[in-house]
């Protein structure tokens, strides 16, 4: 028979059984919650950058586009090889896409040639695009991506709309690492440098 003391002593196992389960429970959801965000109606992803390096065995196809960026040049995946490519998804309205764009432009220039860098704006027409490259002092080149061609080239890599995104290819011009969200100077310099040691 049960007294009033192991009642309440019940509830607060209970309780407690309760609350651990909600803190095990909101930690799992937290991992996948940047991943949700890119279907979400906000269109962009917020947060930290969820980070994945594929093995070099895992792999998949070198990956090929010819584009032309916003100065009018053509450019072409495979004849940036065999230099790693920096691969950054942006646009302007996007606020995590402004709050790492300091870092991408650090980035680029602290590795030189050694590291090629591209922008691929996803919603922006010219002016737009111009204004923000012109704002944040980009200095390597920015396409349009008004077709949807490099997002799609990316879809075996990205999920859709995952904006901001940044994927880096290795030598080969396969899919090395990416990073959904935004991402930080210490992550990306990382990743690059895990790509050229290789």
């Amino acid at each position: 028979m049960i007294g009033g003391n192991g009642q309440y002593g019940r509830r607060a196992v209970l309780t407690g059984i309760i609350a651990g389960t909600a803190v095990v429970l909101s930690a799992c959801t937290q991992n996948d919650e940047l991943a949700a965000q890119a279907g979400s109606d906000q269109g962009y992803v917020s947060g930290s950058g969820v980070v994945s390096q594929v093995a070099v065995k895992d792999r998949g196809e070198p990956l090929d586009l010819t584009f032309e960026t916003l100065d009018g040049s053509q450019l072409s995946l495979a004849d940036m090889r065999p230099t790693p490519v920096v691969i950054n998804l942006w646009y302007a309205a996007c606020p995590p896409c402004r709050v790492e764009a300091p870092d991408l432009k650090e980035v680029s220039e602290e590795f030189g040639d050694s590291a090629q860098f591209i922008g691929v704006n996803v919603r922006d027409q010219a002016a737009e695009a111009n204004a923000f490259i012109s704002n944040y002092q980009i200095p390597y080149p920015n396409m349009l991506d008004t077709n949807g061609d490099m997002v799609a080239l990316l879809s075996g890599v990205l999920p859709p709309q995952a904006t901001p995104s940044t994927v880096i290819l290795d030598a080969q011009g396969r899919a090395a690492a990416r990073v959904v969200g935004a991402v930080d100077k210490s992550t990306l310099q990382g990743l690059i440098e895990d790509v050229q040691a290789e």
